[in-house]
């Protein structure tokens, strides 16, 4: 159920603090928006990916990778950001970071889009910041998009003939599988190919 509350009453705000509901809240352009906690097989994907970046991608390159991280424009903080599920920064970008919150484009994005959720919604956002890449994989059947950034605007990248989507900022290959699985390996590593989740 989607709801629009034109004044959040400071009780609920304060409750949604008390209890942590609040870590996964954004605003968009002035507007809070509350989604709910991601669910048990969402945190499993993300979990899973999380530790092979980290491992295949961000520890041989000196880069980084962080999990639930809000992602502001120069300036935008705190009343203008997102969340995004990952978020993959190359040495080159560090500067970005402001402990809380990132002023400026990451790499990549990485959402994993849940029924429901406003994962596709984010992405003018993350277009006008500059962002050169953002990933949605769903959550259930683990199909992955990858979306370049174009003019403005994001293009879908086409697979290849054996179903890979290729991510030319980080040389990562990322395919659905049977069975609920996203396969993902380096470009330039076969025995880096993993499915995840893993369990």
């Amino acid at each position: 159920m989607k709801a629009v509350m034109p004044e959040v009453p400071q009780q609920i705000l304060n409750w949604r603090k008390r209890c942590g509901a609040d870590q996964w809240d954004e605003m968009w352009e002035g507007v809070l928006h509350m989604p709910p906690a991601p669910n048990r097989d969402h945190q499993a994907l993300e979990g899973a990916l999380e530790r092979w970046l980290w491992t295949y991608w961000a520890e041989p390159r000196g880069a980084r990778v962080y999990h639930q991280i809000n992602v502001a424009s120069v300036g935008g903080w705190p009343s203008d950001y997102r969340i995004p599920d990952l978020v993959l920064l190359t040495p080159d970008r560090f500067h970005i970071d402001r402990n809380e919150y990132f002023e400026g484009p990451p790499l990549v994005v990485v959402e994993i889009h849940s029924p429901g959720d406003e994962a596709r919604e984010k992405a003018p956002f993350y277009a006008e910041l500059g962002v050169p890449e953002m990933w949605i994989i769903d959550r259930d059947a683990k199909r992955p998009e990858i979306y370049t950034l174009g003019e403005n605007r994001y293009d879908e990248a086409p697979p290849d003939g054996e179903g890979w989507l290729g991510s030319p900022q980080t040389g990562i290959l990322l395919r659905a599988e049977p069975g609920g699985k996203l396969a993902i390996r380096r470009a330039d590593d076969p025995d880096s190919l993993r499915l995840l989740p893993e369990t």
